[in-house]
């Protein structure tokens, strides 16, 4: 861990841009599984929040149909063979070998002209890219358009060799711990430490007995989430069918995992504690009436400790999900498993047995993270126009060093617990 000091000399020193009011900004995302999706769109809600036109555009959607499908497909196999995908993280992206470069450039010939020409079309002059490729082609983009400001947001633990990019004015990362991961391909680096990006209606969700009435779960039966990100991986179906026959009741998410829905309203026909979701929208509801998330380690973790619930993490992203989940489990209040349905009960069973306390999120509420994020962005010289200051503009408190506070907080709250 990086001290204090250290990191504001690294966030304050060599400014590229002089300061100056952003006009439009373009956030780059990838339509891999659902998480860096989430990240774009909390980013597009805080620039709305203060008249800054922003657009998400997927790099992987860039790709043309047949490459998007063939990229996702790949990545799909990988991760399913967690040898093969573990192989690729710790032996290839870490260290940025010829196989991640070479499909890198091959992504980049198609990715970049589109980028550039969106660019062209908005008179955008800030790319905010929640993916690696994105990191990569805002970078190439600036090489020939200097006044270009690009800022990288990584939300892993934990950041391989191409999430850096010379050329890269800012990477916002949410722990000291992902800062010296960047450091390591980037000394020089300007770094800004701020908590995950989390979407509003996660900040605003309802109370738990008002979201248990909605969906008919009895106000004291104990009560579990079950989702495995977009894709809805590992053996969900067998797990909620166990997890109901434990008599608890389960809200099971299929995300865009057609297959695994009709699997798990199969279930919900033998079981009536269990109740099931295809790819929706109430996840922050869902999160609201549950006592605890079974989830794959991402984005969910940060959406699911906004709302203050206890996590079980499903051990089934090798590579980065590995980092990540190593470091949900320093925070506190969570427990990792097997991806098998006798370890996520025993594990949901020992969860409730327990009952930790929940660790504090370091913001209260998305104008408060908006703060955090905006901060970061002025310390390159970027400004908000006058309408960040018009009635209903998000307005909050805090600041790194509160971040900060909040982490010494949660590492003493997971030795207690």
């Amino acid at each position: 861990m990086i001290g204090d000091e250290q990191m504001t000399s690294n966030v304050g020193m060599g400014r590229r841009n002089a300061e100056r009011v952003t006009r439009r900004t373009l956030i780059l995302s990838g339509s891999i599984g659902k998480g860096h999706d989430s990240v774009a769109e909390a980013c597009r809600m805080a620039f709305d929040t203060v008249g800054v036109p922003a657009s998400v555009l997927d790099c992987m959607s860039m790709l043309g149909g047949a490459g998007s499908r063939a990229g996702t497909a790949a990545f799909k196999r990988m991760i399913s063979v967690p040898s093969v995908y573990d192989a690729f993280h710790f032996g290839h992206l870490r260290n940025g070998t010829w196989l991640p470069r070479m499909l890198e450039r091959a992504a980049l010939a198609q990715v970049v002209p589109e980028v550039r020409e969106q660019l062209v079309r908005v008179d955008g002059d800030l790319v905010v890219s929640v993916f690696p490729t994105g990191v990569s082609a805002a970078a190439a983009i600036k090489k020939g358009e200097p006044r270009l400001t690009t800022v990288a947001v990584c939300t892993d633990a934990c950041a391989h060799r191409m999430w850096v990019a010379d050329g890269t004015d800012l990477y916002i990362v949410c722990s000291p711990l992902a800062a010296t991961t960047i450091q390591r391909y980037d000394p020089g680096a300007n770094l800004a430490v701020v908590p995950p990006p989390v979407r509003p209606p996660f900040f605003e969700a309802r109370p738990k007995s008002a979201a248990r009435e909605e969906l008919g779960v009895p106000a004291e039966a104990p009560c579990v989430l079950l989702m495995a990100g977009g894709w809805g991986l590992g053996p969900l179906a067998e797990t909620a069918s166990l997890l109901g026959e434990a008599g608890f009741f389960v809200l099971a998410v299929a995300g865009m995992n057609e297959r695994l829905h009709e699997r798990l309203r199969d279930v919900a026909r033998r079981c009536s504690r269990v109740l099931p979701f295809g790819m929706t929208n109430r996840v922050p509801d869902l999160m609201a009436a549950a006592d605890a998330v079974v989830t794959s380690s991402g984005q969910t973790c940060h959406e699911a400790r906004v709302i203050g619930r206890w996590l079980v993490i499903l051990d089934v992203v090798p590579g980065h999900g590995r980092e990540n989940t190593l470091h949900e489990l320093e925070k506190g209040a969570a427990l990792a498993c097997s991806p098998d349905p006798e370890s996520v009960v025993a594990a949901v069973r020992l969860m409730f047995d327990e009952q930790p306390e929940h660790p504090p999120w370091p913001v209260r509420s998305a104008p408060e993270w908006d703060k955090h994020f905006f901060a970061a962005l002025g310390q390159i010289g970027i400004e908000l126009p006058e309408s960040s200051n018009a009635p209903g503009a998000r307005t909050g408190r805090g600041s790194v060093e509160a971040w900060r506070g909040a982490l010494d907080e949660l590492a003493g709250l997971g030795a207690r617990s």
